[in-house]
């Protein structure tokens, strides 16, 4: 088998790919990328048996057949090409051959045979979406989305479908992010459980893309595919908390600020915070916000006075800075609202502008016990 290719061209398709491969395999046949030649068309596939991704590759070929390529091997020699044609020539002794303008590369090649096969989904249902508008929905869950191994429906994003809305939530149980779309909706009610890793993949891939992207889902696997692009993975089995049962309905004290303000704010407050539990407390009277932070352990402290917009009763509350600072980081807006009931229920933090018609950010934070 023989085949011909843009080196550049072949190295920014696999380079997606090799986002997929992990490491460390358990099975060697997982450290290759499968190519699967069909005339002018290389299907080129990655997997970790737990996700797997392919994309087509147009190539300059008549011939068929199926070889595993050792991807880091492969990787590491396109990266130090300039642009030309590469030729792939397959030979009898189990290498295949690479040719460049100025020489020749040989690789061993493993059994294309050997390679898992993807999953094919039985039934599915489905729903089309933006790329971006994908992209833009696991931006911004996924930073929220638990590392518990003991609580593995937690370590990824909850996907919510219906005919009214798609709806994406996320949490490690100390905070919260549900981004809905209420823009876009599906043909039927779905749920689902989406592992952080193929999220990761997409997110890199969409973002800023106009292209759809067709979902389909059963109730173990889900695949994406978009332009010339298919990506398959398991989901997380297990049913999703009841995450609107955490979110506090009544929220009298509300408060408004720049969101660059404040965030720049805690983190400069923060820096003299408990090494170990991050605590600032905000303390809120009248049209003024009081940020402080203590480490009594090193006689460090801060405190900073802002103006902000606020209705409701003077109240003192307690947070841990990091989680502010993530969720501050991953707004765009101008203006933030953080609306509260008690000390010790959680905050909600939403933009005030910024957002597409549609478009809609709930972020909740729990509070940290104050010790006065």
């Amino acid at each position: 088998m023989k085949f011909i290719v843009s080196s550049t061209y072949l190295l920014k398709q696999l380079q997606v790919l090799g986002g997929v491969i992990n490491n460390s395999n358990t099975l060697p046949i997982l450290d290759n990328f499968l190519f699967d030649l069909q005339k002018n068309r290389l299907l080129v596939s990655a997997s970790d048996l737990e996700t797997t991704m392919s994309t087509v590759i147009t190539v300059d070929s008549d011939h068929e057949g199926t070889i595993a390529v050792p991807a880091k091997l492969l990787l590491e020699t396109l990266k130090t090409f300039p642009e030309q044609p590469l030729t792939f020539i397959v030979e009898d002794n189990n290498t295949v051959e690479i040719s460049s303008n100025h020489g020749k590369y040989a690789l061993a090649y493993a059994d294309g045979a050997e390679f898992p096969k993807a999953v094919e989904l039985s039934n599915p249902s489905s729903t089309t979406i933006l790329g971006d508008v994908l992209a833009t929905a696991i931006n911004k869950t996924i930073f929220a989305a638990g590392n518990d191994d003991l609580r593995p429906v937690m370590s990824g994003v909850f996907f919510q479908f219906s005919t009214e809305n798609l709806t994406f939530v996320a949490t490690d149980a100390h905070k919260l992010v549900k981004y809905k779309r209420e823009d876009i909706t599906a043909s039927q009610v779905a749920e689902f459980i989406m592992p952080k890793k193929p999220l990761n993949l997409l997110k890199g891939i969409l973002a800023g893309s106009e292209s759809d992207v067709v979902i389909e889902y059963n109730d173990s696997n889900a695949k994406f595919s978009f332009e010339n692009t298919e990506l398959v993975c398991r989901l997380i089995d297990g049913k999703y908390p009841n995450y609107e049962a955490v979110i506090p309905k009544e929220n009298p004290n509300k408060l408004t600020i720049s969101r660059n303000q404040l965030l720049s704010s805690v983190r400069r407050v923060s820096i003299f915070s408990n090494k170990t539990t991050h605590q600032i407390r905000l303390k809120i009277a009248g049209a003024e916000l009081n940020i402080s932070a203590e480490d009594i352990d090193y006689s460090n402290k801060a405190e900073e006075r802002l103006t902000c917009s606020y209705q409701g009763d003077d109240m003192q509350i307690g947070f841990n800075s990091r989680f502010l600072v993530e969720m501050l980081n991953n707004l765009t807006s101008d203006e933030v609202s953080l609306e509260m009931s008690l000390p010790n229920r959680a905050g909600i933090l939403t933009p005030t502008d910024g957002l597409d018609e549609g478009e809609n950010v709930t972020m909740l934070v729990m509070p940290v016990m104050l010790n006065n």
